[in-house]
């Protein structure tokens, strides 16, 4: 994966707690995923497709989860339901656009958002591809994006 690429959506998830959510998301050490596996319990998860395919994953912690679609739809919610789902599967869409949007000379298109729950669930890639882990911590914990793409 070339920097080019994976910068943008770093750039993009960044800028989206920012404005978003008014949270400051400090990015660590990226690292290449070893295993299916999620960090977290809540995955959003948007596929890519065109002249890069692949997909991007943002996994939160399930308290994390709760206190960023707090921010993000101005009201406390203390249960996951519908609108922790709604919330998670909206913020990925709109770092997917907006990373998109700065993926310069590729034509890119994002498909609509799922969220996965659960301890442990797999995220698979596409076979060959891996995917870059990039954690990030913040003011209402840690939070990892995801990143697997492979350009045509």
């Amino acid at each position: 994966m070339k920097v080019a690429f994976i910068n943008p959506f770093i750039i993009a998830t960044i800028t989206t707690f920012d404005m978003m959510l008014k949270v400051k998301l400090l990015p660590g050490k990226p690292e290449i995923k070893s295993q299916p596996y999620p960090s977290f319990d809540i995955s959003g998860i948007i596929g890519l497709s065109g002249d890069a395919i692949g997909s991007v994953v943002l996994s939160y912690p399930k308290i994390v989860a709760l206190k960023a679609v707090s921010k993000f739809i101005g009201t406390e919610i203390k249960i996951i339901g519908p609108d922790v789902t709604d919330a998670i599967g909206e913020l990925t869409n709109i770092v997917a656009g907006s990373a998109k949007a700065d993926l310069q000379g590729l034509n890119v298109s994002i498909s609509l958002p799922s969220v996965i729950m659960g301890r442990n669930h797999q995220i698979s890639n596409p076979s060959g591809l891996e995917s870059l882990i990039i954690p990030f911590n913040s003011e209402i914990g840690k939070i990892n994006l995801e990143v697997c793409l492979k350009t045509k």
